[in-house]
């Protein structure tokens, strides 16, 4: 990091999701990565298609691989919400009111010798979106497109090994909480 880049802080949690304090990004990912919130925003447009975004190269964890629209940390125990919004138009480019808590999971996973996950991860839904309002932040999205799960679930089944595997699990505790509203 050139010291003209600020340092990321974000928040360290327990096992039960409570607030410990703040430590920085980096070092959160290091090793087997140390506890920490996130969050992950699935975005579907009119059709109900969702938006997928291959991260960047310039992404230090598992570069150029499919996700679930808008993966982030929270920075502090407060405006959890505020933060998700800003998230979004950074990455995305769309101002988003309709934002929907779904569920949470614990997972850990390692890249590669480089770091890991190890996080509490808070899943979100957001609608209707019009994928032309869609203007990718380069930075965190290489590129992106429109699928619905039905045709996720297929691609996926046929090569994993290109998603994110934050997504992955939330994608399948995603669909077994739509089998049981049907």
């Amino acid at each position: 990091m050139d010291s003209s880049q600020k340092t990321e802080y974000i928040t360290i949690v327990d096992k039960n999701g409570r607030y410990l304090g703040k430590e920085e990004k980096e070092k959160c990912h290091l090793g087997k990565g140390i506890l920490h919130s996130a969050f992950l925003v699935m975005v579907f447009n009119e059709k109900f298609e969702l938006m997928l975004a291959k991260r960047s190269k310039e992404k230090s964890l598992w570069p150029g691989f499919w996700d679930g629209t808008v993966a982030s940390h929270y920075h502090s125990k407060k405006n959890q919400k505020k933060r998700i919004k800003d998230r979004i138009l950074h990455e995305i480019g769309v101002c988003c009111d309709r934002i929907s808590y779904l569920f949470k999971f614990r997972y850990q996973v390692e890249y590669k010798n480089i770091g890991a996950e190890n996080e509490i991860c808070d899943v979100f839904v957001a609608k209707d979106i019009k994928n032309g309002d869609i203007s990718p932040n380069e930075s965190e999205i290489s590129e992106f497109r429109f699928l619905h799960i039905s045709e996720l679930k297929e691609e996926i089944h046929e090569n994993s090994e290109t998603y994110a595997p934050w997504f992955l699990i939330a994608l399948d505790k995603y669909d077994c909480l739509e089998r049981q509203r049907i």
